[in-house]
């Protein structure tokens, strides 16, 4: 049988999300398996993974927001903004530092933002990944990336350390916030704790540990379907419209009931019993709209 879904799974601290990857190939024998943003090795929490034909969801799955829970300390500046990295600086934290005090920086970092990522990370400048570049003691430019930030609450503080909060879009890093807190209270600041607890509509109470995860049967068991994993439009195709996009051509919207909602974009194709048939672009053309394939499940 094929296994084809969306697996939810909390990541142990001490092992990459590859490993992860590593471990399921193994407990079920299938090679297309992926997950859709990485977790630092010492980072817990919900990795979402897609296996077989949802692989090809992984793109649309890996832009999703994002909430973790985590603990920022004060006090250490690192090259790696966490307390993996080689520490450059350590100051005294004020002791009159409250916790509305540190509430008030990181409220400075609520909404858009431009933020620039770590050297130890593996974003990819000029081709080469950043953290195989500062493994040779080097530190280049890194152009800002724009984030969201949508909740970055302290829920506890006790020096040195705060109990984090966040919530922020993909692409954000929580530890570059924790070293930008740092750097504006003057003593520099490092992620200490990190656990994702919700990758989009994916909540860290609906996964299982990786160790319940070892053979393909409970894999199977606790596999979330393909054909609900997208918060994207819908339309609905009729069998002759099925077969006609199944073989990978453009469909013209007159042939199609298109909500009027829906302008133009990435939707999810589907039968009438559900079943996901397809991802598409809907494009705007002189001669009206279209429906343009680019994912077609068979």
């Amino acid at each position: 049988m094929q296994l084809n879904g969306i697996l939810l799974v909390d990541k142990p601290q001490g092992i990459t999300s590859h490993d992860v990857v590593d471990a399921l190939r193994k407990a079920t024998g299938i090679r297309r398996i992926g997950h859709t943003g990485t977790l630092d090795p010492r980072a817990t929490g919900l990795l979402v993974m897609c296996i077989g034909q949802a692989t090809r969801l992984s793109q649309h799955l890996s832009g999703l927001d994002k909430s973790y829970e985590g603990a920022l300390r004060l006090g250490l500046t690192t090259d790696s903004h966490d307390l993996d990295g080689k520490i450059l600086e350590e100051k005294p934290v004020p002791g009159d530092l409250s916790l509305d005090a540190v509430q008030a920086v990181c409220n400075q970092f609520l909404g858009e933002i431009k933020q620039i990522p770590p050297m130890v990370s593996a974003i990819k400048i000029g081709g080469r990944r950043l953290y195989k570049i500062a493994r040779e003691g080097q530190e280049i430019e890194r152009p800002p990336r724009d984030v969201r930030i949508d909740r970055f609450d302290i829920l506890d503080w006790e020096t040195p350390e705060a109990v984090l909060s966040i919530a922020c879009s993909s692409g954000a890093y929580v530890r570059t916030l924790c070293h930008d807190v740092g750097t504006i209270l003057g003593c520099g600041g490092v992620l200490a704790q990190l656990r994702r607890t919700r990758v989009g509509q994916y909540s860290i109470e609906d996964a299982l540990p990786l160790d319940q995860l070892d053979t393909r049967e409970k894999v199977a068991a606790h596999l979330h379907p393909m054909d609900d994993a997208l918060h994207l439009p819908v339309i609905v195709l009729d069998e002759t419209q099925e077969n006609f996009i199944k073989s990978g051509r453009v469909l013209s919207s007159e042939y199609l009931s298109l909500p009027e909602e829906i302008e133009a974009g990435w939707v999810q194709l589907k039968n009438s019993r559900q079943q996901l048939i397809a991802l598409a672009e809907l494009q705007k053309t002189p001669q009206g709209k279209r429906i343009q394939p680019k994912t077609v499940f068979v």
